[in-house]
Parts: structure tokens; C-alpha cells; sequence
């Protein structure tokens, strides 16, 4: 009889970036960005939401860190580095979506809905934005509500708001 064997978690690379007050940790597989935090979730909390492993190595981060540091700096509009997602065909459209919207602009749950061909998802539109699992990269801070307010934004509002600002070159703080 053929022997199983324990399948070993998946190691996933962490690195942290701090920027004005907030601390961001970025997971990294093989293949690319899976996990941008925005909280400070420890690192065994994180291995048990993902069921992996992390192991802290900034080189293996390091093409993502740049990025990263460059988008925050406002000297980098569109982030190229890879992304590792893991989600539902359906998240993964509004991911994709999300990822074409230009620097500095906005656009409402209703218009994503809209965009993937699905206008009355509206609400599914915004669980899949509150999904993401690499904000920043992947931009969902640029996703507002019809009225134009700020809503929904896993990081927080005062970080969505710090995140427009910095993409419209206003100070928003």
C-alpha cells in the first residue's frame, strides 16, 4: 500500500514597509506577490489565515519592495512586479479590473459592475474589491461609492484618503 505523505505548507517570503505612521507587510511565493497586509497582523496569524508558512527574506521580496517604495515615493504609476492570486474566477475579473484603472482616478462599485459585464453585482463587486488581497498593487483604494464618497477600504479610510492624495498630488492627511 502506497505511503502518504504529509504535504508540507507552503513557505511564503514576508518583508515589512513602513510608510508615515502605517506598516505594510508583503508576502511573497515563488510566483509572485500574494498578500499585501495593511495591518499589523503577526506573522502566525497570517501562516494560519493562509495556511503557509513565512519566513522573513527581503531579497526574495526585493524587485516588490522597490515597487512598493517607488508608488509611495509618487514616482511610480503602474506597478509590473507579479502577483500570485488566489481567488474565485469572479474575484479574480474584479481584480483584473481594478488593476486597469488609471493612477489618480476613481471609479464606483455601480461602473466595476458594470465594466465585467455584471451591472446588477453591484454589492458581490464590492465583497470581491474587499477581497483583494494586494491592495496597493492591485489599486481598490481608487474604487469610491456612487456619491463619490470614500467607503470600504480594508487598510482604513485615512489611509485610502492619504493614498488618493498622493496619486492626485494633494496633501490629505
Amino acid at each position: 500500500m502506497p505511503r502518504r505523505t504529509k504535504r508540507l505548507p507552503e513557505k511564503l517570503y514576508a518583508s515589512t514597509v513602513s510608510w508615515e505612521g502605517w506598516v505594510f507587510q508583503v508576502l511573497s511565493s515563488a510566483i509572485g506577490v500574494r498578500w499585501l497586509d495593511l495591518h499589523p497582523t503577526t506573522s502566525e496569524a497570517l501562516e494560519q489565515k493562509l495556511g503557509a508558512r513565512i519566513v522573513p527574506d527581503d531579497q526574495q521580496n526585493e524587485r516588490a519592495l522597490a515597487e512598493i517604495h517607488a508608488y509611495l515615493r509618487g514616482e511610480l504609476r503602474q506597478f509590473t512586479i507579479p502577483v500570485d492570486l488566489r481567488g474565485t474566477e469572479f474575484q479574480c475579473d474584479v481584480w483584473n479590473t481594478i488593476a486597469k484603472l488609471p493612477y489618480g482616478q476613481t471609479t464606483s462599485y455601480g461602473q466595476l459592475a458594470n465594466v465585467i459585464g455584471r451591472p446588477k453585482a453591484t454589492r458581490a463587486v464590492g465583497q470581491a474589491t474587499g477581497a483583494n488581497p494586494v491592495p496597493i498593487i492591485i489599486p481598490c483604494h481608487r474604487v469610491i461609492g456612487s456619491s463619490g464618497g470614500l467607503i470600504g477600504f480594508g487598510g482604513g479610510l485615512p489611509l485610502k484618503e492619504r493614498l488618493l492624495g498622493l496619486e492626485r498630488g494633494t496633501l490629505s492627511l
